[in-house]
């Protein structure tokens, strides 16, 4: 039988536990179901009980709890679960990075994974950074926290915000509406994430002085961006020719960020800006190249199990391709004979 053992933590003062805690204590049951321990708030303490290497696991995780919860920020139960995990495989550098990117509202925006720790450092430490992965990993969210960031830092005069506009089915032209009411819809999702970092009204204001830009990347042509924090999201759908395009706007003092999911292209019959970069830039100086997968999804847990499915069908069909070409060929083969 395994040792078992208790221990009992103090909540340290001017910690908010529901916020450590999570509503109805619902981060410590997740941790009471990955650790296969038992854990009682009594007051102002925590008592642990179980198997002794859960006990130990568990007091590291609460303390990384209260850190957070101090710091006015917050775990979820997805959260949990990857902080158990990474904790269980030891390395400190595994565990989701305490830095802050970004606080609005008493919220903090930070690295949540071991791989968004690493995106976020390349951002930091290199001119022009690319992040390939898929929905949900915090590609554009963090490249753009960082943005909002080093503009309030005034380490940047302005911020960039593009994205292709790709037609699926209908061509702008025919669409109704003034130009901008047209591509809207395609930049949308990027206004609806400043809201999430900054007041409405420095919004519109930093809109209205331009301050802040947000525009489809064919707006990007002929233009060298100076003393800018520059994101182009959704890279996967530019043409080799839109990538070099926007590549070749760097100017001096300006940071680029390429996001893109090579999975969820929208161009038909057409190789994509990211579809051979790595190998384009390869060994070029001052470039990061950041690869997140599905364990990086801090979105819904039920996000991750769908990439995953979605994997594994993309698999399936795959292996079942190679077979047809396997068979034809061998028919071929016997019809010549």
């Amino acid at each position: 039988m395994a040792d078992t053992s208790s221990i009992a933590l103090r909540v340290p003062r001017g910690v908010d536990s529901v916020r450590a805690f999570g509503a109805g204590d619902a981060v410590l049951r997740t941790l009471e179901r990955e650790l296969d321990a038992r854990l009682v708030v009594r007051g102002d303490r925590v008592l642990v009980d179980g198997p002794t290497a859960s006990v130990e696991l568990a007091a590291r995780c609460l303390e990384t709890l209260f850190n957070r919860a101090a710091q006015g920020d917050a775990l979820d139960a997805a959260d949990v679960v990857k902080l158990v995990s990474a904790r269980r495989g030891g390395a400190p550098g595994s565990a989701p990075h305490d830095g802050r990117i970004l606080t609005y509202r008493g919220r903090s925006i930070r690295p949540k994974t071991s791989g968004q720790e690493a995106y976020v450092e390349a951002i930091r430490s290199h001119t022009l950074s690319f992040c390939f992965g898929p929905a949900g990993t915090g590609k554009t969210y963090l490249a753009m926290a960082l943005a909002v960031a080093a503009l309030h830092r005034r380490e940047c005069g302005r911020i960039v915000l593009t994205r292709p506009v790709v037609e699926a089915g209908e061509s702008l032209g025919f669409l109704p509406g003034t130009l901008e009411e047209k591509v809207d819809p395609y930049v949308r999702p990027l206004l609806d994430a400043l809201y999430d970092m900054m007041d409405a009204d420095e919004i519109v204001r930093a809109l209205d002085e331009g301050t802040i830009e947000i525009a489809p990347l064919a707006y990007m042509r002929g233009r060298t961006l100076n003393d800018a924090f520059v994101v182009l999201d959704e890279a996967q759908n530019t043409t080799p020719e839109q990538m070099k395009m926007f590549l070749t706007r760097l100017g001096f003092n300006a940071r680029f960020v390429v996001t893109g999911d090579l999975t969820q292209r929208d161009l038909v019959g057409r190789r994509g800006g990211l579809y051979d970069i790595e190998t384009i830039l390869s060994g070029v100086e001052d470039i990061a190249f950041v690869h997140l997968d599905r364990s990086d999804v801090v979105r819904h847990e039920l996000v991750g199990r769908i990439v995953e499915a979605y994997e594994r069908y993309d698999e399936r069909c795959g292996r079942a391709d190679a077979a047809r070409r396997t068979r034809k060929e061998h028919g071929d083969g016997d019809a010549h004979r």
